[in-house]
């Protein structure tokens, strides 16, 4: 499952609860935009939303195989 699927289905889940204040029609389109859902969610949700927005996080982490500066 990609991200986008499962912060579609947490929001169709919470909508009426938590993000009452956006468009009916809203869906973010960008990690970042995914990223202040989440803290809606986790703000105005219950515990069982707050995990599962937890579980989503992970997912909106840029990876990278590139070098560090570091190294």
């Amino acid at each position: 499952m990609r991200w986008q699927d499962a912060i579609r289905d947490l929001i169709d889940d919470y909508r009426d609860r938590c993000l009452w204040f956006l468009r009916n029609d809203y869906y973010p389109v960008s990690p970042e935009e995914a990223e202040q859902v989440l803290r809606y969610i986790e703000q105005y949700g219950d515990l069982e939303a707050f995990q599962r927005a937890a579980r989503i996080r992970p997912w909106l982490s840029p990876r990278s195989s590139a070098t560090s500066a570091t190294s």
